[in-house]
């Protein structure tokens, strides 16, 4: 999937300088593109992007995931997660490429769907979709950033008086600091301590996991799956629409926007680093997981490593786990902001003034303290957003990420109909809609059995 054939188009040096009009007349009037998605970096950055964006601490509820599929429907749930999204995500880069050597490089999602869906999918479609999935990521991992901060306090405080929402305020506070962070392209230092912040926790997780199944403290192997006839079928759909969130990323165009042109080949030697890292990770932990603790594996695997506030291995190990996982939960947040950035910087800056210019610096600092803000607060009057981040992941990933690519593939290059390709992408469409549909309608459901412990500010 690395390369297709050259475009058949020749353009001669009147249209090239045409095109660079264009492209400079749009640059010079596109504050969010000016600003946001400056287009600086390499593939290895890109890299750094896609990784942080994709192996991310929800890959900690991978185990639990398994107890409604088992071994073998959740090994080979995981394996076609890998090979369809990597698919999906080169296809997309495929297409990215393309437009940008006919001179019409998109730097967003929703100017992908303009172009070749029309416009009316771009703005009432794939833009809200990718907006609602983009700040849903932001508050679920803000949440969860204060939930671990509250797992390190109880360590040492069993008896603390501390509630979740104050936790979740502390780690607003470190989101406020890093939201001010210029550019996506900016943010590369940070990824690339991500990456290895995300290698770090899953080697922490697997151990602790492998440690306790060793011994005899942890619960007995039981593999069985639990629940009646009807908990068991919508338990797979929900277990898909798990798995589909945490292989989901939803701003590929963005990430490819980072990319000094030209771009060819550049997003695919990233995708390789980040699959590379992705596969030691997603593999190591759901197996580990599941194999310690078999069906009473905990929606986050680390909740596992303690039992009645008694921890099952050394506690420096649960502390140097969740510190590496709130760090890359703060990475996450903020690559997941830049979506919103970028709209609030079109929105709001002058892109005829200097980028910290006072007349850019102050609407910038205003705008992106209250996103940060307002995320904070939906996370800690909401600690149940899991469940809503559930059927936000049903909406919002299964589109983004295993449908729109494969479609726009085929009305860009339309393949003969003849082709193993066109099938298989139709296949892939066709599919996941329905599976979008079912994991959508699961996740309401749980939320309707839930929905009687749900309590604002609960200190779950």
């Amino acid at each position: 999937m690395g390369s297709l054939p050259p475009s058949s188009i020749a353009m001669n040096e009147t249209g090239e300088d045409h095109v660079k009009q264009v492209s400079q007349q749009q640059k010079e009037i596109d504050a969010g593109a000016l600003f946001v998605l400056k287009s600086k970096g390499s593939w290895v950055h890109c890299g750094y992007h896609l990784t942080t964006s994709i192996v991310a601490p929800p890959l900690l509820s991978l185990p639990f995931a398994f107890t409604f599929l088992g071994w073998a429907a959740g090994i080979l749930c995981l394996v076609i997660g890998a090979l369809v999204t990597f698919y999906s995500y080169n296809l997309l880069s495929l297409v990215l490429e393309h437009h940008a050597q006919l001179g019409r490089r998109h730097l967003r999602f929703r100017d992908m769907a303009n172009d070749i869906l029309g416009p009316r999918w771009g703005r009432y479609y794939v833009g809200p979709i990718q907006f609602m999935v983009c700040y849903g990521a932001v508050i679920a991992s803000t949440l969860l950033g204060g939930q671990c901060m509250k797992a390190i306090y109880l360590l040492s405080q069993p008896n603390g008086s501390m509630k979740l929402y104050e936790f979740v305020i502390i780690f607003g506070l470190l989101m406020l600091v890093l939201a001010q962070i210029p550019s996506f392209h900016s943010l590369r230092h940070i990824n690339l301590i991500s990456l290895f912040l995300c290698l770090a926790y899953s080697a922490s997780a697997t151990a602790g996991s492998i440690h306790i199944g060793n011994s005899s403290k942890g619960p007995t192997k039981d593999y069985s799956l639990k629940g009646d006839t009807e908990s068991r079928i919508f338990g797979i759909f929900n277990a898909i629409a798990i798995i589909a969130t945490t292989y989901g990323n939803g701003i590929i165009p963005e990430i490819q926007a980072t990319i000094a042109p030209p771009v060819k080949g550049k997003m695919f030697k990233g995708l390789c680093v980040c699959y590379t890292v992705l596969i030691m990770t997603f593999f190591t932990v759901s197996i580990s997981g599941y194999w310690a603790f078999g069906n009473e594996s905990e929606g986050l695997l680390l909740s596992n490593f303690l039992v009645d506030g008694r921890p099952l291995v050394p506690k420096w190990l649960i502390l140097m786990t969740n510190i590496f996982t709130i760090l890359q939960l703060s990475a996450v947040g903020v690559v997941y902001l830049q979506p919103t950035n970028e709209v609030l910087e079109g929105t709001f800056a002058d892109p005829n003034s200097k980028e910290f210019s006072a007349r850019n610096v102050i609407p910038r600092v205003v705008s992106r303290s209250l996103s940060v803000v307002i995320a904070t607060t939906i996370a800690a009057m909401l600690p149940f957003f899991g469940d809503i981040n559930s059927v936000i992941g049903a909406f919002g990933f299964m589109p983004l990420d295993f449908i729109l690519p494969v479609i726009f593939f085929n009305l860009t290059f339309k393949p003969s109909k003849r082709s193993p390709i066109f099938w298989l992408n139709i296949t892939i469409a066709v599919v996941f809609s329905a599976l979008g549909v079912i994991a959508a309608v699961a996740a309401v459901r749980q939320i309707i059995l839930d929905a009687k412990t749900y309590r604002l500010f609960a200190n779950v």
